[in-house]
């Protein structure tokens, strides 16, 4: 399966992704480790990301489709992948079915985990103390949330109007969230 997680921060799509990748023994890939890579392999688009990185900006989506581009292509994702924080804007969802057209297949679904702002902010404030995050202030988090809203939620109406899409509930108990989606996926 080609599969797509969405969902504010906080709303489970770490756990989660792990959870369904082992189900069905395909690789999560997150934005976030694919920068890692390409920062720590020394590629060319991981110096072009750093440069933007060091600056605390947005890596553009020309670098970011680049490295999601090459990711999706580097084999391992030849039986099915979970991306776990990409896209993140309606332009790159357009480029990744891009993407898989030019790999010759299709996205099966895309899964938004939907939480209440509320919870996700007590989770997030809870993760920040256990983990030592001080930058992680109740504004801070807030403002994370909003910029979900008003630039990743579009994602969920692209994917919506493709008919791919799929919402659960990301509120209650880790085992009930795994079951809810685990049913919405098929497995």
């Amino acid at each position: 399966m080609r599969i797509v997680l969405l969902g504010p921060p906080g709303a489970g799509k770490g756990t989660q992704a792990q959870f369904l990748s082992e189900r069905l023994s395909i690789p999560a890939i997150s934005t976030g480790d694919i920068f890692r890579a390409n920062v720590g392999g020394g590629t060319d688009l991981g110096r072009q990301a750093q440069a933007f990185m060091d600056k605390g900006e947005l890596v553009p989506d020309d670098i970011t489709n680049a490295m999601v581009r090459d990711r999706l292509g580097d084999g391992s994702a030849a039986n099915g992948f979970l991306l776990d924080g990409y896209p993140r804007n309606p332009d790159q969802a357009v480029e990744l079915d891009t993407m898989l057209a030019d790999f010759d297949t299709h996205l099966d679904v895309a899964i938004e985990i939907t939480a209440d702002v509320e919870e996700v902010t007590s989770r997030l404030l809870s993760r920040a103390e256990i983990e030592g995050r001080s930058d992680d202030t109740e504004d801070v988090i807030r403002r994370r949330l909003e910029v979900y809203a008003t630039e990743t939620a579009p994602v969920s109406a692209y994917y919506e109007g493709r008919g791919v899409l799929r919402q659960i509930d990301g509120t209650g108990d880790i085992t009930e969230v795994t079951a809810r989606l685990f049913h919405a996926v098929g497995v």
